[in-house]
């Protein structure tokens, strides 16, 4: 059985917001959306996994050493919509309280990943208008050493490429992976983070209507790493979660990283 620990696709809505007067702005309701729980489910319908799922900003606040402890306590991380400040910053840079007092700094969480990947750690990172270089670069992880661990090349600048008509998958010539999977039935994603393929590494799939990768696999050292560069979870995977092989499709992607 392989333990994985998930992060990201959780968000928090506030409101809606009414104005009753010029000076009294009030929030009616809160509510959280796990948008994970699809993955989530699809990992584990084997009956063979556990998945830990939790938002990005539990990532973000974990202590010095707890994500050292996650690090070797799981088989494989997937990390989507984890935008590169989570790894980078930690809450207490910004306690003015502690400053001064002490030197801030704290266990480099890129590093670790990195380091944990190179030593066998399986690894997924998946799209989102925060992943790879994302909205006007705002997921980063071209800038920083998570790109060393990337089967796949990221644009220097905002790579979200959409469309309300959506796009749809193909094998890629060669590729031996999904061939119990039929992919004329692949529903159409709204959009994808672009990026360019990398040498010594395998697109699996590409999108139909560019040819741009689609889902592609590397070793690093001891430890192998998928990219999905699609959202596995609304919006742009809203058709895609209701795919019947949606499950499958992650099934796969998972045996792609525990297996050569």
């Amino acid at each position: 059985m392989a333990k994985i620990y998930y992060i990201g696709d959780w968000a928090i809505m506030l409101g809606p917001v009414f104005a009753e007067t010029p000076f009294n702005y009030a929030y009616k309701g809160t509510e959280i959306f796990n948008y994970g729980v699809w993955l989530k489910n699809a990992l584990e319908s084997s009956g063979e996994h556990e998945v830990t799922s939790v938002p990005t900003w539990d990532f973000y606040r974990l202590g010095p050493g707890e994500y050292e402890k996650i690090l070797q306590d799981y088989d494989v991380i997937i990390f989507s919509d984890v935008e590169a400040k989570n790894f980078q910053l930690a809450p207490s840079f910004f306690d003015r309280k502690k400053f001064g007092t002490q030197i801030l700094t704290f266990p480099d969480r890129v590093r670790l990943t990195v380091e944990a990947i190179h030593n066998g750690m399986a690894a997924m990172f998946l799209g989102g208008w925060l992943s790879f270089t994302g909205e006007m670069g705002k997921g980063g992880w071209n800038r920083t050493r998570l790109a060393e661990v990337l089967p796949v090349r990221c644009l220097d600048y905002e790579d979200l490429i959409e469309s309300t008509e959506g796009f749809t998958a193909a094998k890629a010539v060669g590729a031996q992976r999904f061939s119990n999977i039929d992919f004329s039935s692949f529903p159409p994603i709204l959009g994808y983070n672009k990026t360019l393929a990398r040498e010594n590494c395998e697109t699996i799939l590409h999108i139909r209507e560019t040819n741009d990768p689609l889902v592609a696999v590397g070793q690093f050292g001891k430890g192998k790493v998928l990219a999905y560069m699609s959202d596995p979870a609304p919006h742009w995977g809203c058709n895609f979660v209701y795919w019947q092989h949606y499950n499958a499709f992650w099934l796969e992607c998972l045996d792609v990283v525990l297996n050569s």
